[in-house]
């Protein structure tokens, strides 16, 4: 019988190839291809001269197929195997010490610790006080210090330009910045209703906190962290904008931080409220909303807002005047409960111990929408 043509035989239907592949074990048909015998259904197949003993000229002899061979591909060496060993610890080493992005603290609502609700009311009688310092040191939060060289009776903060004129409604709300009532009032009644109400509003966040009119102790609930809190956040909304190097050069009257602005610092301070005062995250909070950090950290860091005796030079944002005046107002209009929001000069809601009180309304006013409506009215009526 003539020899039939090589190539064919050779060739196995594309369909097998694609099933062999499929599988990383050998089929029983491959197995059989040992000693220079290869096996098939075909008896006329035994014949062919596809072994070491194939004539010249059948274009095998130089060429050996990798699926007609029982010897195992060679084994790596030692050496070859640590040196792709070394490449690989080379490369983790490197992606851990300069690739790898740094760290840093989450402030998504999901991943933050839940903590216990408690109350955050105002607590009378307390001797602590707060230690107001540079942020570039690290706080002890079990330090109490007092500062010193508050002139109480000369001194008032800046004179700001309000944003925009006209008859826009008053909206307050009154805070403690480590405080967890303070988060879920922001996030589940403040920033709903602002998406719609922003430009009819003028809103303020003001701040709870107990002062000494003889003294500059400044006596914060939840220590002296929420006091340097509270002063970044009245800080930030009372920036110049836009922002400057040398606040010596300001006017007296200025245009403050943009509300989109500085209450998008606030809901990230507030919902990672227990990081607070962590300098990274501070940092990270500013550096998200368009706040000049280095700008926020001298106001916090200014014990009050005229320590050259009046001369004109002297810097002209203290973050300790803001956080006495803030407090001051709050205690004058016998706040002491946070979050206490206030619509048209009248108490609108109460965020208390996790629960709503007190709430405008039928006491539906913890309702974005009820807000809104209420806001939309006032504004109809006065403009």
């Amino acid at each position: 019988m003539p020899p039939r043509d090589v190539e064919k035989v050779r060739s196995p239907p594309e369909e097998s190839c694609a099933k062999e592949y499929s599988s990383p074990v050998l089929s029983p048909q491959a197995r059989s291809i040992d000693s220079g015998v290869l096996s098939h259904s075909f008896s006329s197949m035994s014949t062919l001269p596809l072994h070491s003993g194939s004539p010249k000229g059948a274009g095998l002899e130089d060429e050996k197929a990798p699926w007609l061979t029982t010897k195992q591909r060679a084994t790596p060496s030692r050496r070859t195997m640590a040196w792709r060993y070394a490449v690989v610890v080379t490369f983790l080493l490197c992606y851990y010490l300069l690739l790898r992005p740094a760290d840093t603290i989450c402030t998504s609502p999901n991943c933050l610790e839940s903590c216990d609700v408690v109350s955050c009311a105002a607590s009378d009688g307390s001797e602590s006080t707060a230690d107001l310092f540079d942020l570039d040191q690290k706080l002890d939060e079990d330090m109490t210090a007092r500062v010193t060289g508050y002139r109480t009776p000369s001194q008032r903060p800046l004179s700001r330009i309000q944003e925009g004129t006209g008859s826009k409604i008053p909206l307050e709300a009154h805070i403690m910045s480590k405080c967890p009532d303070a988060k879920d009032c922001l996030q589940k009644l403040i920033l709903p209703a602002m998406e719609q109400i922003s430009d009819k509003v003028d809103f303020n966040l003001s701040f709870i906190a107990s002062v000494s009119e003889k003294s500059t102790e400044v006596d914060c609930k939840h220590g002296p962290g929420e006091c340097i809190g509270n002063m970044l956040l009245l800080c930030a909304a009372n920036l110049p904008f836009p922002p400057t190097n040398d606040d010596s050069l300001l006017p007296e009257v200025y245009p403050r931080t943009p509300i989109i602005r500085s209450l998008g610092f606030a809901n990230c301070m507030l919902n990672g409220y227990s990081h607070i005062p962590n300098r990274e995250f501070i940092h990270e909070c500013a550096m998200e909303h368009g706040i000049d950090f280095d700008a926020l950290n001298r106001c916090a860091s200014q014990q009050d807002d005229d320590p050259d005796g009046g001369e004109q030079d002297g810097p002209m944002l203290s973050g300790l005047a803001l956080l006495r005046e803030s407090a001051l107002r709050s205690d004058s209009l016998g706040i002491k409960t946070s979050c206490t929001v206030r619509l048209d000069e009248s108490v609108w809601c109460v965020r208390d111990n996790g629960e709503w009180k007190d709430c405008a309304r039928d006491a539906e006013g913890s309702d974005p929408r009820v807000l809104v409506d209420a806001v939309n009215k006032l504004w109809e009526e006065r403009n």
